[in-house]
């Protein structure tokens, strides 16, 4: 088999424009999302169960740190909702308004915030960047020792790694990522300072380099010691991959709280 060398890595990287209908995405998580907020029930920022919560699921929004918010997702609380999970979608200051490393200490200070409301384990997961600041969390100076002691799983989805080959990209001139950064804010180049069982999830028709980061990750941290498994979800591409959350009963969110 002949070796795929990338030359144009803005492409290897770009999603929309490789999926059919990409453009339509957007519109189709907002009104899912103000769909789902129109009777679900959220105070201080979490999106509560009937009666008291099994625990709390911290879901972070991707766009490449650089667009999106929290509401643009609610939606994808709902499946964890339904089964008595307490879900909170931290957000943070977009880039170029903070770079990246900022960014992880907000969602940190959104997580630990959350964590304080609600009482039993605690699951991470997040999308794209997402995906990045849910594994970030789990390093030395992500989330406090007394909150990661309570990680019970993680599940980071179609995450971006190792930030290096952003470095070369056209969105780095918002993320202003230099080689120092790059490095310390790479979950793949960093020890975990977190033993909880850590699902790598994808979908099988990602683009090239979502695939490697995510193969990459589930086999580094195995290596330093996380229980890790690689799930390549069939026929699942990087704007669908996540939408099995807002169903109780998809693979994904049991996944994610299946069995907690």
């Amino acid at each position: 088999m002949e070796a795929i060398v990338i030359t144009d890595w803005d492409d290897a990287y770009a999603n929309g424009p490789h999926i059919p209908g990409g453009a339509d995405y957007p519109a189709r998580w907002a009104a899912d999302a103000a769909a789902f907020r129109a009777t679900a029930t959220l105070r201080d920022g979490i999106f509560w169960p009937e009666g008291r919560p099994k625990g709390l699921l911290a879901f972070i929004h991707g766009g490449w740190w650089v667009s999106f918010s929290p509401e643009t997702w609610s939606h994808l609380a709902a499946g964890a909702v339904a089964r008595g999970w307490a879900v909170a979608l931290p957000g943070y200051t977009l880039a170029p308004g903070a770079r990246i490393a900022a960014i992880g200490r907000q969602v940190a200070a959104g997580i630990e915030a959350a964590a304080g409301l609600v009482e039993g384990p605690l699951v991470l997961s997040g999308h794209s960047a997402g995906g990045h600041l849910c594994a970030r969390m789990l390093c030395d100076g992500g989330l406090s020792p007394a909150v990661q002691a309570r990680v019970a799983r993680s599940v980071p989805i179609s995450g971006l790694f190792d930030l290096r080959p952003l470095m070369g990209l056209a969105v780095n001139e918002k993320l202003r990522l230099d080689e120092a950064e790059a490095q310390a804010e790479s979950p793949l180049l960093r020890r975990p300072a977190v033993r909880a069982p850590m699902t790598v999830w994808v979908g099988a028709d990602e683009r090239l380099p979502f695939l490697w980061q995510s193969r990459a990750m589930a086999n580094v941290w195995a290596g330093l010691g996380v229980p890790t498994r690689l799930h390549e979800a069939p026929e699942r591409h990087h704007f669908d991959v996540v939408g099995e959350m807002a169903e109780a009963d998809s693979d994904l969110t049991e996944a994610l709280i299946g069995g907690l």
